[in-house]
């Protein structure tokens, strides 16, 4: 039997990643795989380096603890475009682990075509984040020319308290 993992990833703790396991839980079940792990974060795919759980999910692929990797689509391992996709594909490949899209079923077609669609599917989740970012920011600068006030009100406090961080002072 094949084992899979499940990496699922959402941008912000407002969203539930519920959807993403059930539907690739029963796609995986259907396919005859055994799901031996589910890695899921609430976590922006811009923040490389702070999604632990895809780290986590990486030492457990070298250790070879799976064969498959399941996620929703691609888009939910990175944003930084098609050479961030590219490598991390290519990484569990060195593994010995297939990354497949619920999403974008050629990702489990053999071959050369693949590698093209990966880094084009990896430039659109790029563009698609850049544009989101772009309304936002026009949003936010229109807020402004009609002279509202970005931000809390002024004297509003933290409803939870925030960590201290410690912050060296260069001299």
């Amino acid at each position: 039997m094949t084992k899979a993992s499940i990496y699922v990833r959402v941008s912000t703790g407002d969203q539930d990643v519920a959807n993403q396991v059930l539907a690739l839980t029963e796609w995986a079940r259907k396919r005859g795989c055994e799901v031996v792990a589910i890695y899921s974060e609430e976590e922006s795919a811009w923040k490389t380096g702070h999604q632990r759980e895809l780290a986590r999910l990486l030492q457990d692929a070298r250790k070879r603890k799976f064969d498959v990797m399941l996620v929703w689509a691609l888009d939910r391992l990175s944003r930084e475009g098609s050479l961030a996709i590219l490598s991390l594909v290519h990484r569990l490949k060195t593994f010995g682990v297939k990354v497949i899209s619920y999403q974008e079923s050629w990702t489990e077609a053999p071959g050369e075509l693949a590698e093209l669609l990966y880094a084009l599917t990896g430039w659109i989740a790029r563009m698609e984040s850049q544009r989101r970012s772009e309304r936002t920011r026009a949003g936010l600068a229109r807020v402004v020319a009609q002279g509202k006030r970005l931000g809390r009100p002024p004297g509003s406090k933290d409803r939870r308290k925030r960590k201290r961080k410690q912050r060296l002072i260069a001299l």
